[in-house]
């Protein structure tokens, strides 16, 4: 085998099989010499693969654990098993699987051959969806708005709001985060000139622009922080809040982005939200009025206040 490319890759496919290879065996697998063998291996560890000699007659060559991850070589089932695996989990937005998945899913599905892609779509289908109080996501979706936020690329689509409304809608997009077992698009919308956190399952017909644009700051830590709420550019003190719930506290924990302790359970079906928090009485409003469920205002007045607004603007809409 005298392509030095092509070698190293079949020198690294075979080392990343767990075990160890006499320099002699390789040699005869690739074609060459002991002493290319040796090269190579030497080529190997000068791109950060960590590859371990072992001496005496049955002493040979192992791929093993290093400092960093270096890139690593599937063939085709693997390919479409690992793809599979990563659009079952971004389709479910499962707790832990975060915007790292979805960006690797975004590579793998970008090099795979238009026969393995099918397949993956075809064995993506077959599987049964997730159940419970989950919204699904087409991970092609999620993988076309992932490209987009690596590209700092501005993107239109369709987005469907809470009222069933559909708007078009042209934003960059800052990141990919979930909560409640849903995914979010965190972007600044154009339109409106203000931030927006969009749930990607009311999105519809994402299409890239390939208008590149410059990271605008995003007024909070990062997308999973704004989407929780804590957002940098209000300048406002801490609310004391404290809102009964008639809800389950399992039915509520993570949808108010709430950090551990602040929801607790008063009864079967009553918990409590007590907090010091740093958000904006506009957004705790919205966030309780979309539980779907009654809730009681004990403080701060301020969110009390703007819940007013909404009850006055509800009443002056249907009379």
């Amino acid at each position: 085998m005298n392509d030095t490319p092509a070698r190293l890759l079949r020198l690294l496919s075979l080392l990343q099989t767990p075990r160890e290879w006499p320099g002699s065996e390789l040699a005869e697998r690739l074609g060459v010499t002991d002493r290319t063998v040796r090269r190579d291996i030497d080529r190997l560890r000068e791109l950060g693969y960590p590859v371990e000699a072992s001496m005496g007659a049955t002493g040979g060559y192992r791929l093993v654990a290093g400092a960093a991850m270096p890139p690593l070589l599937v063939d085709d089932e693997e390919a479409v098993a690992i793809a599979v695996g990563l659009r079952a989990a971004a389709g479910s937005a499962i707790a832990g699987i975060e915007e790292a998945s979805v960006r690797a899913l975004t590579k793998l599905e970008q090099v795979l051959p238009a026969k393995l892609r099918r397949r993956v779509r075809v064995l993506g289908t077959a599987l049964a969806p997730a159940t419970g109080d989950t919204a699904t996501v087409d991970p092609e979706l999620l993988t076309t708005l992932a490209a987009a936020v690596t590209n700092r690329e501005r993107v239109r689509f369709t987005y469907r709001d809470g009222a069933d409304t559909e708007s078009r809608r042209h934003a960059e997009p800052a990141g990919l985060a979930s909560s409640w077992r849903r995914w979010y698009l965190v972007a600044y919308d154009l339109d409106r000139a203000d931030w927006r956190a969009y749930r990607v399952d009311r999105i519809t017909t994402p299409t890239p622009t390939a208008a590149r644009f410059t990271p605008r700051p995003l007024p909070a830590a990062d997308p999973a922080a704004y989407l929780s709420g804590r957002r940098t550019d209000w300048g406002t003190p801490a609310l004391r809040v404290s809102v009964t719930i008639d809800a389950p506290a399992a039915k509520v924990a993570g949808r108010l982005g709430d950090a551990p302790g602040e929801i607790t359970p008063v009864g079967e079906n009553t918990c409590r939200l007590t907090a010091s928090r740093d958000d904006s009485p506009e957004w705790l409003a919205h966030r309780l009025i979309a539980l779907g469920t009654d809730f009681h205002v004990d403080s701060p007045p301020e969110l009390t206040a703007h819940l007013s607004t909404i009850r006055s603007r509800i009443t002056r809409a249907i009379t």
